[in-house]
C-alpha cells in the first residue's frame, strides 16, 4: 500500500514528467549522447578513426570525460530512434492512464518520425524488413556499427513502441511495420543455435552473445507472435529465453555476455534480463515453468545487490560509482512493470525514482547524466536519460495511480 508520501510524490512526478517532455519536444527530441563521441569531425579526419583500437579509445575517452568536450571535438546533436520510441512509449502509457487524446497524438506523431527513420530492407524470399540503428557511428569491444546500420536494440525498442500503440489506439501501419520487424529478426541477425536454444546477435554484420540483446529480439518476436498467432515466431523466441536462463549464474546473476571481456553484471542489463523473461513468458504462458525459478533468482540478486537503502542505483553489484541515470530509469521502469511479480517491486521503483528527482533532477525541465564520487556530470543526454526517465516516470505513474486515486 502507497503510503500519503508517495501518493503526494505520484502528483509530483506527473509534473516532473511533463516537464522533462516539454524540454525535449522543445529541442525536438534532440541531443547529445553517452556514445556520440565518434560524430566528431576532428576525429574523423584522424587516423585514429581508421582503426578498432582508435575508436575504441576516443569513444571511452569522451564518454568518461567529466568535462563535456562535444562542442570543441565539433559533435552535433542529433535524434536516436531508441529516444523516439521511448518518448511514444511514454506518451502511449499517459494516455492508458489519462484517456487524453494529446498524449496519443503525441505519440501517433513520435512513432511517424520514427518510422521515418526505419533501415528498409528484403529478405532472401522478397519479404520486406524493418530495422533501426543508432545516429551515430558506434565501435564496441566486438565489433564496429557504421551511423545507421541496424541493431537489435533500437529496433526491439521500435516494435515496443509500435505494439504498444496499435493495441492502445490502433493503425494498421504499426502492425504491418512489427510484422516486417519479425521479418528482420528472423531471416538478418545471426545466430547461435541448436535443438532447443539460440542465442540472436546485435546486428547483421556480428556473431556476438548478448543475453539482454537476445532476449529484446525474442521480445519482438513474442509481441508479434501475440497478434499473429505464429508458432515459429514463437518457437524462436522460446528458444532464446532456454540460452538465457540456461546461463544464469549459481548466485542468480547474468554475465552481460558470453565472452571472457562480458563477464561484468551491471544493474540495467540485469533490468533487461529480468523484464524480457517476464514479458515472453507473459506472451508465451507455456514457458514460465522453465522461467520462474531464474526469475525468482535473478529478481532476487537484482534487489538485494544493486540498490542502497536510500534508493541509490549502483551501476555495477561490486560497486556503487557512477550512479548512472540509466540505471535509474530502467530501474524505475523495470520494477513498476514487474510489480506484479513481487511485492517489493513498486516500493522499489517508487524509492529509487524519490531518489533520482531528489539528487539528479534540474529544475529547468532535464536529468543529469551521473553522480561520481567526487561531484555531478550534469549533462542532459535525450536518449541516456531524458527519454528513459520519461518513459520510466509514466510506467511508474501508471502503475501507482490506481492506489494514489483510491481505486
Amino acid at each position: 500500500m502507497l503510503t500519503s508520501n508517495l501518493v503526494f510524490m505520484v502528483a509530483d512526478i506527473r509534473k516532473i514528467y511533463a516537464s522533462i517532455f516539454d524540454y525535449s519536444r522543445m529541442r525536438e527530441f534532440s541531443g547529445h549522447d553517452p556514445f556520440d563521441g565518434l560524430s566528431s569531425t576532428v576525429f574523423q579526419k584522424s587516423p585514429l578513426a581508421k582503426t578498432a583500437r582508435g575508436r575504441l579509445l576516443w569513444l571511452q575517452m569522451i564518454k568518461r570525460s567529466p568535462v563535456d568536450l562535444r562542442k570543441i571535438l565539433r559533435v552535433q546533436p542529433g535524434v536516436n530512434p531508441k529516444a523516439l520510441a521511448l518518448f511514444a512509449l511514454a506518451e502511449t502509457s499517459r494516455f492508458r492512464e489519462t484517456s487524453d487524446e494529446r498524449h496519443a497524438t503525441n505519440a501517433r506523431e513520435l512513432l511517424d518520425r520514427l518510422l521515418d527513420m526505419a533501415v528498409r530492407g528484403e529478405t532472401d524470399d522478397g519479404k520486406a524488413t524493418t530495422a533501426f540503428g543508432y545516429n551515430f557511428d558506434w565501435q564496441s569491444r566486438h565489433f564496429y556499427a557504421p551511423r545507421g546500420t541496424p541493431a537489435i536494440v533500437p529496433t526491439a525498442f521500435a516494435s515496443q513502441a509500435l505494439v504498444e500503440s496499435y493495441r492502445a489506439f490502433g493503425g494498421e501501419g504499426y502492425s504491418r511495420a512489427v510484422g516486417e520487424i519479425s521479418q528482420f529478426i528472423s531471416a538478418r541477425l545471426n545466430r547461435i543455435e541448436t535443438d532447443d536454444e539460440l542465442c540472436f546477435s546485435y546486428t547483421p554484420n556480428d556473431a556476438t552473445a548478448i543475453y539482454n540483446a537476445s532476449l529484446l529480439a525474442a521480445e519482438s518476436l513474442a509481441r508479434v507472435a501475440g497478434l499473429t498467432d505464429d508458432a515459429k515466431l514463437r518457437e524462436l523466441a522460446a528458444k532464446a529465453v532456454r540460452f538465457v536462463v540456461r546461463r544464469q549464474r549459481a548466485d542468480g546473476a547474468w554475465d552481460y555476455g558470453e565472452a571472457v571481456n562480458q563477464s561484468w553484471v551491471d544493474n540495467f542489463h540485469t533490468a533487461y534480463v529480468l523484464l524480457s523473461l517476464v514479458r515472453i513468458s507473459s506472451e508465451i504462458p507455456s514457458l514460465r515453468t522453465e522461467v520462474n525459478d531464474a526469475l525468482t533468482r535473478g529478481i532476487d540478486y537484482w534487489i538485494n545487490r544493486f540498490f542502497l537503502a536510500d534508493g541509490t542505483p549502483k551501476y555495477y553489484d561490486h560497486g556503487t560509482y557512477p550512479v548512472d541515470i540509466h540505471s535509474a530509469a530502467v530501474a524505475i521502469a523495470a520494477a513498476s512493470e514487474m510489480a506484479d511479480q513481487d511485492q517489493r517491486m513498486l516500493p522499489l521503483a517508487a524509492k529509487v525514482a524519490s531518489w533520482t528527482i531528489e539528487n539528479m533532477y534540474d529544475d529547468r525541465g532535464f536529468f543529469y547524466y551521473q553522480k561520481r564520487a567526487n561531484g555531478f556530470i550534469k549533462t542532459p543526454y535525450m536518449r541516456w536519460g531524458q527519454a528513459w526517465m520519461a518513459y520510466a516516470l509514466a510506467r511508474l505513474i501508471e502503475a501507482e495511480a490506481p492506489m494514489a486515486d483510491g481505486s
